[in-house]
């Protein structure tokens, strides 16, 4: 099945990988095309009682598309959600981005065998091995060797992590980064490899990634309502963003890695881009085409890597797919081309629904029992001395440390590849994070030392020990 979500990896723009199980002995129902009475039902047993949280799905089956809405788009008294409320769509992004790539070297403006350093200035150094060099194909294909996130982000606002990261600080990274294993070896999904495409389409354009994809995705397929700038009008259909537990939360701002995971959208665009993948036809068909074929495994049996998009195969067809989820969205969006059927959910919440999009495609997918909300914390004032005991490193598995630091009266917590994040005190020795349901305690031994500590995360309590 797919990989299941790395420890802490809330603060990536996630690509979720699904491990549902497969129910067996099942017949399909036609493809994309239940009954709106079940979808509703569906949504609404989703939806986190008591919370302004709400989902919106699109569906083509047959040549047709419609939409079903549940739930609220903000505050309370704010209006349903519809097919044009404006949602992040996170990860999603990133088949954009790849789409870009495909457009490009279709006009022989680019090569997916072209080096990415090509793109770059002579002063940045990107990462080799064994005289190997990462080129646009690996970066599209999460083959590159570069990490989930560069390890150097460091965020002032830990609610808006990818904000203050510069353009500077990226070639930083990439200058001195040593790859762990052979380009192409493993694949391993990198919010930093995709956004570094972007970013590289960006350069060789010569406008920003923003503007690229208007001119060359969405003006072409009339997605008006799709981008990352809101522009007048559109602000008061922007979805409020909640996190798991139904709070409002912050929306994010990504300017250095948007090809990563910069975009909003709605249903009513997300459609016409699915519709686009689907038809074969069109302004954008051959590129579009070249985006679905397969370029590697991800080291599971019913699962390869497109250009972008992830492949799921199952049962008797093949699903095309991605997700993406921010602090307060998740979205999905799949189709099943032998079928001609596709699936757009975009959810203001960053509870995940991709066991809905695969459901909604193919009724053999089962429908999941998401996991309970978080339930909510209170912080205490823990003494400066007590703070410091706990600064270390703690190795969790033999490439896994998180890294404990202190700065006044805050503590730090840094996760292999992953960013910075505080943590907040709930009693002397339990922590808690707010970007990520997630929780530590610090394990004292009968001298009162700190010899390790304890990750709570997604119902799985994973001890590591005080290494340094």
């Amino acid at each position: 099945m797919f990989m299941k979500k790395r420890l802490l990896s809330g603060i990536a723009i996630l690509c979720v990988f699904s491990s549902l199980d497969l129910a067996s002995g099942q017949t399909a129902k036609s493809p994309g095309d239940p009954a709106e009475a079940d979808v509703r039902a569906m949504l609404t047993d989703r939806l986190v009682p008591g919370t302004d949280t709400g989902m919106v799905v699109g569906l083509i089956a047959k040549g047709n598309s419609r939409i079903i809405a549940a739930g609220k788009s903000g505050a309370a008294g704010s209006p349903a959600p519809g097919g044009d409320t404006i949602f992040e769509i996170g990860s999603a992004t990133k088949v954009f981005t790849t789409t870009l790539l495909a457009i490009m070297a279709e006009r022989g403006e680019v090569r997916l065998e072209d080096p990415a350093a090509q793109y770059l200035p002579s002063s940045v150094k990107v990462p080799e091995r064994n005289g190997r060099k990462i080129t646009l194909l690996d970066l599209a294909t999460h083959q590159s060797g570069l990490p989930r996130l560069p390890t150097n982000l460091n965020p002032r606002d830990p609610a808006n992590p990818y904000a203050d990261y510069t353009v500077e600080q990226l070639y930083a990274f990439l200058s001195g980064y040593q790859l762990p294993r052979d380009i192409g070896a493993q694949f391993e999904y990198s919010n930093l490899g995709m956004g570094l495409l972007g970013h590289i389409l960006s350069l060789k354009a010569g406008i920003g990634y923003e503007a690229l994809v208007t001119r060359l995705v969405l003006e072409p397929l009339q997605m008006k309502d799709t981008g990352i700038t809101l522009r007048p009008g559109q602000s008061e259909r922007f979805a409020q963003g909640h996190d798991s537990a139904g709070r409002a939360v912050a929306a994010w701002d990504l300017p250095t890695l948007a090809g990563a995971g910069a975009l909003r959208s709605t249903v009513q665009d997300m459609l016409k881009f699915a519709a686009a993948n689907l038809a074969g036809t069109g302004p954008l068909a051959t590129a579009l085409r070249s985006t679905h074929q397969a370029r590697a495994g991800i080291g599971t049996p019913d699962g390869s890597v497109a250009l972008g998009w992830l492949l799921r195969h199952a049962f008797d067809t093949e699903i095309v797919w991605h997700n993406g989820g921010t602090a307060g969205f998740h979205s999905f969006i799949g189709f099943d081309l032998k079928n001609g059927a596709a699936v757009v959910i975009l959810h203001n919440s960053a509870a995940s629904i991709d066991d809905i999009g695969f459901h909604l495609l193919d009724s053999r997918f089962p429908i999941v029992k998401p996991p309970s909300a978080p339930k909510p914390r209170k912080e205490t004032v823990v003494a400066a001395a007590i703070l410091d005991s706990y600064v270390g490193q703690y190795q969790l598995a033999p490439a896994f440390v998180m890294t404990v630091t202190r700065t006044g009266e805050q503590l730090f917590i840094q996760a292999t590849g992953q960013a910075r994040l505080p943590v907040f005190a709930e009693s002397q020795t339990d922590f808690f994070y707010k970007v990520v349901d997630a929780q530590v305690t610090f394990i004292k031994d009968a001298n009162g030392q700190v010899t390790g500590l304890i990750l709570h995360q997604g119902g799985r309590d994973t001890p590591g020990r005080k290494v340094k």
